[in-house]
This record gives structure tokens, C-alpha cells and sequence, in this order.
């Protein structure tokens, strides 16, 4: 799961950081206006952590901006306003929730977890595909009832392949979606983990969902 934070307290954004990181979310960082929108222009985010007030323009702008977009992505507003307007404002033009601060960096994982639950997976603990049952919330996966033991980077795949299934995905979307700003160089280390998936994947439903298109990446498909 891909995280934006845009804030442009250092401080703060370094350590929601860090702790979603443990977490096991790929962070992305925005610490003004003109850098959050670079952003979601051309990325897609499971969850958009904004900051009302930030340098070059208003968080709700970049809201606008998204919803005149059409894009998905999930929003949790941050801001130290804790004025009701604020937050009419920020849910009338679409956010998902609203934080003040201070807060909890507990609370704020639990506000995220719960609005990918709502976007991605219609407010469900558990994902099934065919016989595949992923649980959301201990992170692992499992083929009739059996655990599969997957490495956080297959989880993760896997995860992303199931929910969009019988959807033509390229490598370099798999990639940016899974590493953010932390890929480097090459995508062709996505290869060994698909490989390693599909295998264990194989081995425990006797049947190979992940299928390469060819020149265009990978379909997750029972067909």
C-alpha cells in the first residue's frame, strides 16, 4: 500500500514516515503545494495524508484538484485548524476523514488502514480470489485454509495483483506501486518476485493466475 504525505513540517512528516514504514507502507513524501501536485498528477496513492496549510497553496486545493481529476485516491486531511468549517470544507469536497493535531501516530494508522479498507476493499478485513484468501489485517495470505509464506514484497504483490484482477498491470506501475521513491535503477528485480510468487502460488492452488501479456506486463486472472 502507497502513501503520499504532504506536509511541510520536517519533523512530523519524517516521523509519520517512518512509523507507516514499520508498518510496512511505502511512503512518499510532498512538503509544498507544487511538489504534492507534481505528485498526484502522475501517481496514484491507496492514501493522500494532507496538510491544509502548506507552502504555495491550500491542501484543500490540491483536493480539488483531485476530485476535478477524477482519481481515487484516498484522503485523510491533517491540519492543526480544528475549526468546524474546516472540516465540512474538507469532507463536502471529498476527503475520507479529517485529523487534528496533535495526534497519535497509532490513531493515524488506524485512520489510514480503515479508509484503504473502505476504498479498496468495500470495508472488508478479508480479500478472496478464487481460493485465496488474503486477510488485511495480520498481512498474510492463504490457499484452502493453508498459510502461504510469503516475504513482505510478495504479500504486497500479491495484494496488489488481487485487487486488480483481470486488469492488464504494467512492470513499471507493479514497481512504483511497491517501492515509490525508494526504486532504483532497473524494475527487472520485479521478475524474481513475481517468479517466486507464481511458484508458491502454483504450488499450493495447483493453478498459475499470474499471466504475462506480452509487452504490456502481467493480467492476475483465473482464465
Amino acid at each position: 500500500m502507497k502513501i503520499l504525505i504532504v506536509e511541510d513540517e520536517k519533523e512530523l512528516s519524517d516521523g509519520i514516515a517512518t512509523y507507516l514504514k514499520s508498518e510496512d507502507y511505502v511512503c512518499e513524501t510532498a512538503s509544498d503545494f507544487n511538489k504534492a501536485l507534481a505528485k498526484i498528477d502522475v501517481f496514484d496513492y491507496d492514501c493522500i495524508l494532507l496538510d491544509i496549510t502548506i507552502p504555495g497553496g491550500s491542501g484543500l486545493d490540491l483536493l480539488k484538484e483531485l476530485k476535478a481529476n477524477n482519481k481515487m485516491d484516498g484522503v485523510l486531511i491533517i491540519s492543526a485548524r480544528n475549526s468546524l468549517d474546516d472540516k465540512i470544507t474538507g469532507l463536502t469536497l471529498g476527503a475520507d476523514d479529517y485529523l487534528s493535531k496533535p495526534f497519535h501516530l497509532s490513531e493515524l494508522s488506524a485512520r489510514v488502514a480503515a479508509i484503504i479498507r473502505r476504498k479498496n476493499f468495500d470495508g472488508n478485513n478479508f480479500l478472496k480470489f478464487e481460493n485465496i484468501t488474503i486477510d488485511t489485517v495480520a498481512r498474510s495470505a492463504s490457499v484452502k485454509n493453508r498459510v502461504l509464506e510469503l516475504t513482505k514484497k510478495e504479500y504486497e504483490l500479491l495484494l496488489y495483483f488481487v485487487s486488480n484482477k483481470n486488469r492488464v498491470i504494467s512492470k513499471d506501475a507493479i514497481a512504483e506501486h511497491l517501492w515509490g521513491d525508494d526504486m532504483q535503477g532497473s524494475n527487472d528485480f520485479i521478475y524474481t518476485h513475481i517468479k517466486n510468487l507464481r511458484r508458491k502460488l502454483v504450488e499450493a492452488a495447483k493453478a498459475d493466475y499470474i499471466k504475462s501479456v506480452y509487452g504490456m506486463g502481467y493480467k492476475f486472472s483465473a482464465q
